[in-house]
């Protein structure tokens, strides 16, 4: 059939659908026999000019800082790619996603254009000698800034090449074809900046092993009595057989080279499966992971056995630091840990020095134990044994380096959502640490912020301090109940004293990006506003009243939608938390001249541990009015009134768990928004629509089954039935023969007959998320659909957990339009009809 064929008679079967919607009343009953089939749809869909234009509006460049941060790279994205690229080959193994053709994880959006500017002046520098179909899968700086690699994937050849680009001369060239980017970026930067080591196709492999359908025996499993109980998440895209494990192991397989600025290559050590591979800040070594066997068919690559050593520059065994065994789960909790080495890296203030944290609690939250883990290191040649670096009463959060009598370590646990930050000494670690912050990290409010880095001569990222090495520097969100006011502190770190900097002022919003010299005087910062996109600007902070000044010049990418009104609206819970959304009208709206309107609430709960945490506003009022495909706010196009992120604390104080009353806390959030937005005469209780996705969706198909605060609901990409998630889901601990009850009471999937407002569900073929398998919506549907509820169920092909094709986006607009338009109305006739 040709093209032509086939639009022609796509568009013959939407032209006659829709003249079948003209018979449709305009707003659905629940009990309306007129609903109960679903219209049928041939092909993708368009939904109208105003909501296409939104998904083909420019997306604005992202900004790359050198490590002088002097100069920035540019990077524009295209729009979004077409079902033929989404649909290319495709490997589904050990949990990843493999690019059959280009040896790479799979991945469908890339850079299309890459320029150079200058940050001092904002002049900017076009690229000569640049592929002619540019398409970047990532970039990186070198650490003396002469040069800027990036990695040029081209699907349709299979090519996966490393480019170069001379900084001075604003000129690019190739350097190294045939990469493997299975795992990671497949190149960095050697300290010296001479070089950089790659990872590269096996040469010689020949063709992947065959797959001829014919099944060489079954795929056995076996387990046997164990000590303790342990958690086994669902994982996606798992080995199935050992014909999977001999692909995995064509694809993942790759040879490490060291590439010299001059394109010569020489091999380093030997061909394997390496989830890292890392030179040491001195680069005399080599820190490799890599895979073994035997493989898993119950969890992903991350936890297959693998062995962790240190190898020479010439790739020769130097050090083995630690032979890590299969971990086929772990014990119940989200503080739970694997046994062992983990979290190893170099030290980044040292010549070739390594750190890791290993548990002392055999990696069980529910053993007693005073410490938790406890951190070590040992520096080259790795002859002395390891110093023990801190004891943590948590779990290890990772370090950030200065220098010798200087590093900020962490630690936190997640079941009371504390979290501390000590500093220590890592020349000398007999000195007792020094705690600055002890807090929960759910306290927005009271956040210090998180300590800011440059890049050294090594290009490793390093606390920026003050030249006196007194002090260093913070960047926060700034929370407050006014909202986020970004703010750049100094820190000295012996009286512990904040000085504030900067500090985001209304009616614009404000984020530091980077200070851009050693005293904290000058600032790269962006700047928003409701109708003013994000623009990168320069700010001088040794003059209090020096204006911005701007780097950047990005256009509103939708401006037929200036003036839509965003409002950050407080409201309290009936039990007297109080809560936060932000209202958003369409542009030329005026609720007392015009009445109300239909509207769209779209939510995501969360999990505190404390009233006080839940009640805090998120968010900024002065933030750009970004009018998104994936998000509501696409429906003020249309007209509709939106209430985005209004937000659904599910609180457990104490010991108490919140799940164990979700479903009363997400109905008295709810009804708090509804009563609300009604108060305020945006909308009326018989127009409100409810959605969300993923979490969000589980939500909404909940609120359907427990109330009739909402019209209709749009579910996406979300779980029903959480006897599909035993072992836990979201923030949930216990398993499911831990708290069946809890269990049984929050799966919609129990309520479906419940369900008597219409539902639409959306979900990716391919979805890989953990817990969100696609049969989750199927079964769903199913089961509203048996019990003669009011639903839809639209399976998006070849898409994952977030969905990626133009013909999919343009068709879960379409759907989405439709719904809202034959349940609550269509917005654009202005005030909101009561149903008859």
């Amino acid at each position: 059939m040709s093209k032509h064929a086939r639009r022609s008679r796509r568009w013959t079967g939407l032209v006659l659908s829709m003249a079948l919607l003209a018979v449709v009343p305009q707003a659905w009953s629940a009990d309306s026999p007129q609903v109960a089939a679903a219209r049928d749809v041939a092909g993708y869909e368009l939904p109208s000019a105003a909501l296409q234009a939104v998904v083909d509006a420019p997306r604005a460049p992202s900004l790359f800082l050198s490590p002088r941060r002097d100069v920035a790279a540019l990077m524009q994205m295209p729009s979004l790619p077409s079902i033929q690229v989404v649909a290319q080959p495709e490997l589904k193994l050990a949990g990843i996603r493999i690019n059959p053709r280009t040896f790479s994880d799979s991945r469908f959006s890339f850079g299309e254009k890459l320029w150079l500017m200058n940050v001092t002046d904002g002049k900017e520098r076009q690229i000569s000698g640049l592929p002619a179909q540019l398409s970047i899968a990532g970039l990186a700086w070198s650490p003396d800034q002469k040069w800027l690699a990036f990695n040029q994937v081209d699907a349709a050849s299979g090519a996966n090449e490393l480019w170069l680009v001379d900084v001075a001369n604003a000129s690019a060239r190739r350097l190294q074809a045939n990469l493997n980017t299975v795992f990671g970026d497949g190149y960095q930067w050697l300290p010296d900046s001479r070089g950089l080591i790659v990872m590269t196709r096996l040469a010689n492999a020949g063709d992947p092993p065959p797959a001829d359908g014919i099944p060489t025996g079954p795929a056995v499993q076996q387990t046997g009595k164990s000590s303790g109980v342990v958690s086994i998440r669902t994982y996606q895209d798992l080995l199935k057989n050992e014909a999977d494990a001999r692909l995995f192991d064509f694809y993942a397989r790759a040879q490490p080279m060291q590439v010299g600025l001059d394109g010569q290559a020489r091999a380093i050590g030997m061909a394997g499966i390496y989830l890292g591979l890392s030179a040491s800040p001195d680069g005399n070594y080599l820190l490799s992971q890599t895979v073994q066997r035997p493989y898993s068919y119950v969890v992903p690559v991350g936890s297959f056995p693998r062995r962790i050593d240190v190898l020479d520059r010439n790739g020769q065994l130097a050090h083995s630091v630690a032979s890590r065994p299969l971990v086929e789960g772990l014990p119940t909790g989200n503080d739970a840990e694997v046994t062992g080495v983990r979290d190893i890296s170099w030290r980044a203030d040292a010549p070739a020095t390594l750190v890791w944290a290993e548990a002392q609690d055999g990696g069980d939250p529910n053993r007693d134990a005073k410490v938790r883990d406890a951190v070590f290191m040992q520096a080259a040649p790795f002859e002395k044994p390891p110093v023990t670096l801190a004891q943590l009463g948590s779990r290890f959060g990772g370090i950030t380096w200065g220098r010798g009598d200087l590093a900020l370590l962490s630690e936190s646990w997640w079941k009371t959502r504390n979290t501390k930050t000590w500093r220590i000494t890592p020349d000398d670690a007999t000195q007792a640490p020094q705690l600055l912050w002890d807090r929960d990290a759910q306290d927005r409010y009271n956040d210090p912020g998180r300590a800011g880095v440059v890049r050294d001569v090594n290009g490793r990222s390093r606390l920026q301090t003050t030249a006196d090495g007194r002090s260093i520097f913070l960047y926060g969100q700034g929370a407050s109940p006014e909202g986020d006011r970004p703010f750049v502190d100094r820190f000295d770190i012996e009286s512990r004293k904040a000085t504030r900097l900067f500090h985001s002022q209304a009616p614009v919003y404000s984020a530091p990006v980077a200070l851009l010299d050693q005293e904290g005087e000058s600032l790269l910062l962006t700047r928003e506003s409701p109708d003013e996109p994000t623009n990168f600007y320069v700010q001088s902070l040794a003059q209090a009243d020096a204006a911005p000044r701007a780097l950047t010049h990005f256009a509103h990418p939708l401006p037929q939608l200036k003036g839509v009104q965003k409002e950050q609206i407080r409201y309290k819970r009936a039990d007297g938390v109080d809560l936060t959304a932000t209202l958003l009208l369409p542009p030329g709206y005026d609720p007392k001249r015009d009445g109300p309107r239909p509207l769209l609430m779209w939510a995501y709960p969360g999990e505190f541990k404390s009233a006080a945490a839940a009640s805090q506003v998120t968010d900024s009022p002065y933030r750009f009015n970004a009018i998104s495909y994936w998000g509501p706010q696409a429906f003020l196009a249309k007209g509709y009134v939106v209430l985005a992120s209004p937000t659904m604390p599910i609180i457990g104080e104490g010991d108490k768990e919140p799940n164990d009353t979700y479903i009363e806390q997400l109905v008295a959030n709810a009804q708090a928004a509804v009563d609300e937005v009604v108060r305020r005469g945006v909308t009326d209780r018989e127009h409100i629509a409810i959605g969300g996705h993923s979490y969000g969706a589980f939500m909404t198909a909940n609120l359907l089954a427990h109330t009739r605060l909402f019209k209709a609901g749009i579910a996406r990409s979300g779980a029903y039935n959480r006897t599909l998630t035993p072992f836990g889901f979201q923030a949930e601990e216990r398993n499911y023969w831990q708290a069946q009850d809890v269990y049984q009471k929050m799966a919609p999937f129990n309520y479906a007959d419940r369900i008597k407002d219409p539902i639409l569900f959306i979900h990716g073929v391919d979805d890989n998320n953990s817990g969100t398998f696609p049969l989750q919506s199927e079964r769903m549907f199913a089961a509203v659909k048996g019990l003669g509820g009011t639903a839809r169920l639209v399976m998006l092909p070849n898409e994952s957990h977030a969905y990626r094709a133009r013909e999919s986006i343009m068709t879960m607009l379409a759907e989405s339009e439709r719904w809202l338009e034959q349940t609550i109305g269509p917005a654009e006739q202005g005030k909101a009809k009561k149903k008859r």
